[in-house]
């Protein structure tokens, strides 16, 4: 599935990512992040959700403050209207970074809708209801605080809007799917950090990565990350495994958090060190568009109904 090109990409990614002066406007100039998977007609560059894939995969590892999971759900919200008008108007300033823009769901154009990402800062809100998709207009907008620092998030209070297509049931796996591949990023983050410290940690003379009881967790955490990555971009090509990439990837980035703070010791629970930062991300995003028991009951009902019609 994955080339040199993507290879490529990821490192591009990566080096712009490692800069003290990243900015969105940078990503989205330089290596057009934003419009990936936006056909070049409307300014894109043509590609497919795997290209985004490995994009967010690497926004994940870092934790980076940038828009591009809001940005993803928006270019694809829109795409998924099938209003070519709007989405020549619109795609254009989103894929060059100018045009901040996010996606949300809601049951009505007067509901309010909490822990939408970015919502505060978006100039373009496309709202997935049951009626269809629409343009919304937001009568308030207020920023949530939320334990995770590295993801803005607000609570968003509609007035109306303009539809613009049919309703999009496939956008929240697009949303689920793009989400896991952020969590892959940082679980593979939290393995890296956990190995690179029990190498220089030294306790009764010797690294304590070199203990077998310790080397047995960090198999197991690899283990972990390495099947989540497989669901995570399995999911790609096949977007009938959303919930289960949903599900494995927020349960593994929860792990391999939580076993990265002990094996840590005390200097994970201090403001100095990043560990922090990634378990809270981990709770975090486990509850952005669903919570696991909820991805795992739909799963239960996707493979229950698959085998009933087999039988």
């Amino acid at each position: 599935m994955l080339g040199t090109e993507h290879d490529d990409l990821r490192d591009a990614v990566r080096h712009m990512l490692s800069r003290a002066d990243v900015s969105w406007s940078g990503l989205c100039g330089q290596i057009g992040v934003a419009g990936l998977a936006v056909p070049d007609e409307y300014g894109g560059a043509g590609a497919t959700l795997l290209e985004a894939h490995v994009v967010l995969e690497e926004t994940g590892r870092t934790l980076a403050h940038v828009p591009m999971l809001a940005t993803v759900l928006a270019t694809q919200a829109l795409l998924l209207s099938g209003n070519t008008t709007v989405c020549a108007d619109l795609l254009p300033g989103i894929v060059d970074g100018t045009t901040p823009a996010t996606a949300l769901w809601a049951d009505s154009m007067s509901d309010t809708v909490r822990f939408v990402l970015d919502g505060d800062t978006a100039d373009v809100l496309v709202v997935a209801t049951p009626d269809g998709l629409f343009l919304g207009d937001a009568k308030h907008r207020v920023h949530t605080p939320t334990m995770d620092e590295s993801r803005r998030l607000a609570t968003v209070h509609l007035s109306g809007g303009t539809r613009i297509g049919p309703p999009a049931p496939g956008l929240r796996d697009i949303a689920l799917i793009a989400l896991s591949a952020e969590q892959v990023g940082a679980a593979r983050q939290c393995l890296d950090m956990t190995v690179a410290y029990t190498k220089t940690r030294v306790q009764f003379g010797r690294p304590i990565g070199s203990f077998q009881a310790l080397k047995h967790r960090m198999a197991d955490m690899h283990v972990l990350v390495e099947t989540a990555r497989s669901i995570s971009y399995a999911a790609v090509a096949d977007p009938r495994l959303a919930t289960a990439a949903a599900a494995h990837c927020a349960e593994t980035l929860s792990t391999v958090a939580g076993e990265m703070i002990q094996l840590h010791g005390g200097i994970a629970i201090t403001w100095e060190h990043d560990a922090h930062r990634y378990f809270k991300r981990a709770h975090n995003s486990a509850q952005l568009f669903g919570q696991p028991h909820e991805h795992v009951a739909r799963l239960t009902e996707v493979i229950s109904s698959r085998c009933a019609s087999t039988t």
